[in-house]
């Protein structure tokens, strides 16, 4: 494995992960209410969708990139209703038993996973972010070589999740000092900041909105 690479591809998948979105309100809402479980396996699917962005930009698949830029209209406008529906079904989040969380675990784990994946994979502009930091990181993969490209991709994968798990651990340690009133009053925060940024991607896609959001 080529080590440089996959270090670069480390801090590429950690840098792309870090700024503050809806998904990262999601996992911290998910980690305070539920458990680091939960927390963890949002992380997860959000850590999958850009590693499926990575592998476009360092393999250049401008045929996959292409298609998707030309559907970021539907992509972004199902990515704001989704995200609009999470932040509705936090705001009215009523804090439950630990045990009824618990029981419920089998039942949350597809949904926890498959929701952050969908809100980061109906965001394609994040292939952009890729080239450009490839670029600045000089992460460059040698022509055939797929070892190379595979320990470039495998650190973007470590690297987002590094960033998920350290943001789910941190919250994590506030869980149990929190109330039934102040976990209500989180969710309601939560669940406006997440509807507010549904409503910010689905004006990204509404003229004369849209021009603000232009790639």
């Amino acid at each position: 494995m080529d080590l440089a690479l996959f270090i670069k591809g480390l801090i590429v998948g950690f840098v792309i992960a870090a700024p503050v979105g809806p998904v990262n309100i999601l996992c911290i809402h998910r980690t305070l209410t539920v458990g680091r479980r939960s927390g963890l396996i949002s992380g997860v699917g959000a850590a999958l969708a850009d590693t499926f962005f990575g592998i476009i930009a360092a393999f250049g698949l401008t045929l996959i990139a292409d298609f998707l830029i030309a559907q970021q209209f539907w992509l972004r406008t199902i990515g704001g209703i989704i995200i609009i529906t999470l932040g509705i079904r936090a705001l009215f989040y009523k804090p439950k038993p630990p045990g009824s969380v618990e029981r419920r675990w089998h039942k949350r784990i597809a949904g926890d996973f498959t929701s952050t994946f969908a809100l980061t994979i109906t965001n394609p502009i994040t292939i952009f972010s890729f080239v450009a930091i490839f670029a600045t990181a000089n992460a460059v993969v040698p022509e055939d070589d797929l070892s190379a490209a595979l320990a470039l991709i495998a650190g973007v994968f470590v690297g987002s999740q590094m960033w998920w798990s350290t943001l789910t651990f941190g919250s994590g340690m506030f869980r149990h000092r929190l109330d039934e009133d102040a976990l209500r009053w989180l969710s309601r925060i939560s669940g406006a900041l997440i509807i507010l940024c549904g409503a910010v991607a689905l004006l990204s896609v509404v003229p004369p909105f849209n021009k603000i959001f232009e790639y």
